[in-house]
């Protein structure tokens, strides 16, 4: 595990007056370093600013071990909840003063209490969870090898990257590669994608070429827009997972049905 990466929103930092506040922030954090959050102040500096009056000063840290992270919840009345928001409701909770408890989870939600209507809280990513070869099981642990990519193909983010792949699996051919708002709809049928917005996808996307693919995609100074960018960016995802069968023909029956969503844009036309 090489590290995470430790998120807060804009506006999830707590409130100024009843009105959410706060810029978005985004940590990278290596094996052995630590990121303390809570409200802080000049003599309590934190990496992440909790602005909620109902946080400490100091409300916690997290601290990031070589195959898992830890979180040690620094209040002695509140219990913090390390949320799964891919897992069907499942949760930790962290009691008060606990040090150090460890954190399965692959992409987590920490979500702290409050005396307002805004929850305040954050997401932290673990994007190295490493998984056996499954052609290596039964042979001595010392021979063990591990997959080059840690992919985790109940999570959203592969059905993100299903959707991206979908048009050159079925067509074998230089197909253009879906836009976020066709991915969007393209999920929207899924259950566990009702809700998916278009933010949300291209969050998914960079974190697939960040995070899990490892995707450098330089800047072509002839390319000025975003839109550019993030085109070529998606492009490189398509073509690194068909080259390596990262996502291959089976995998899009965990898609919706395209009769569906080919239904649901025809509506759209009309």
């Amino acid at each position: 595990m090489s590290g995470v990466v430790v998120h807060l929103p804009r506006g999830s930092g707590g409130t100024d007056g009843g009105a959410p506040c706060g810029d978005p922030v985004t940590l990278r954090l290596g094996p052995g370093e630590v990121a303390r959050f809570g409200r802080g102040s000049a003599t309590v500096p934190v990496e992440l600013r909790l602005a909620d009056a109902a946080i400490s000063r100091l409300a916690g840290e997290i601290r990031v071990r070589d195959d898992h992270w830890q979180l040690t919840n620094h209040s002695s009345t509140h219990s913090y909840l390390v949320e799964n928001p891919e897992g069907a409701g499942e949760y930790l909770r962290v009691a008060p003063r606990r040090v150090g408890a460890p954190v399965p989870f692959e992409f987590s939600r920490v979500v702290l209490p409050t005396r307002g209507d805004v929850p305040v809280s954050f997401q932290v990513f673990a994007p190295d969870h490493v998984y056996l070869d499954p052609d290596a099981m039964g042979v001595p642990w010392g021979n063990h090898t591990v997959t080059a990519y840690s992919l985790d193909e109940t999570a959203t983010y592969f059905l993100v990257l299903v959707a991206l792949c979908e048009p050159r699996l079925r067509d074998q051919s230089r197909v253009a590669v879906p836009t976020t708002p066709q991915i969007v709809e393209r999920l929207r049928s899924h259950p566990a994608c009702g809700a998916l917005t278009a933010r949300a996808v291209s969050s998914h996307i960079d974190y697939l070429a960040d995070e899990k693919l490892r995707i450098g995609v330089l800047d072509d100074p002839a390319e000025h827009g975003k839109g550019e960018r993030r085109n070529g960016k998606r492009e490189e995802i398509v073509g690194l997972a068909l080259r390596f069968g990262l996502v291959r023909e089976e995998h899009l029956a965990l898609l919706p049905p395209l009769t569906v969503a080919r239904g649901r844009e025809r509506q759209a036309e009309r």
